[in-house]
């Protein structure tokens, strides 16, 4: 049997299992699909291309279920339209540019649907400072927040000086030469003078994950 659904991790984490889709066939994730929602009533897919969705959602009952597909951030939810998530609090989602909004979309497609309100700014880096000071006002009730960058990755150490409450740092492959696919901005968030929680590069879903847990630890 190639597909081995952990219906206990849940349970175990706080968290689902969510299915990465970028290198699995779409013969795969047809299966993956079939079995989540028969023994969760949901499947979470991400990094899928959009012709894998046409794929997958092209055999599903849209009377029976609810198909949600952030184009964006890739990732695809299919759930039964009665399933629901309890609302755990909010979140604020900044990027220092718009070619973080991929990132910060996959971001916040997972912290939606594991029960998080979601405030969004994009594009408030620190080479226009003036605005991360009005994205910040508008996210005072947020519990957490999660901060996107590239290039030199500053932001999310400037956030983090300024507010009150956790920040998880997200470094993005956005850059060149030096930048080295993320690894500059990775290296300037580690290196951070004021508290972060650090992500991988580009791991939007892991940042709206921890995000979630944090707000539940809260409650």
């Amino acid at each position: 049997m190639r597909i081995k659904h952990d219906k206990s991790r849940e349970g175990r984490c706080g968290i689902p299992e969510v299915v990465y889709g970028r290198e699995k066939p779409v013969e795969d994730l047809l299966e993956i699909t079939e079995r989540f929602i028969r023994d969760s009533k949901r499947v979470i897919i991400t990094r899928i291309d959009k012709e894998k969705v046409k794929k997958i959602t092209r055999s599903i009952d849209s009377r029976r279920f609810k198909i949600i597909h952030n184009g964006e951030g890739n990732v695809l939810i299919i759930k039964e339209r009665d399933f629901s998530t309890e609302k755990v609090g909010k979140i604020g989602i900044m990027t220092a540019g718009t070619s973080d909004i991929p990132v910060a979309e996959e971001a916040r497609a997972i912290a939606e649907e594991l029960g998080c309100e979601v405030i969004c700014e994009y594009d408030v880096g620190i080479a226009g400072i003036h605005r991360v000071f009005s994205a910040i006002e508008k996210m005072r009730k947020a519990s957490v927040l999660i901060v996107i960058a590239g290039m030199e990755g500053a932001l999310p150490s400037v956030v983090a000086g300024l507010v009150p409450v956790p920040v998880i740092a997200v470094p993005t492959s956005v850059g060149y030469g030096t930048g080295a696919n993320g690894k500059a901005a990775l290296f300037t968030m580690l290196n951070s003078c004021t508290p972060l929680a650090v992500m991988n590069i580009d791991n939007g879903y892991g940042a709206a994950a921890l995000a979630y847990k944090i707000l539940r630890a809260k409650k």
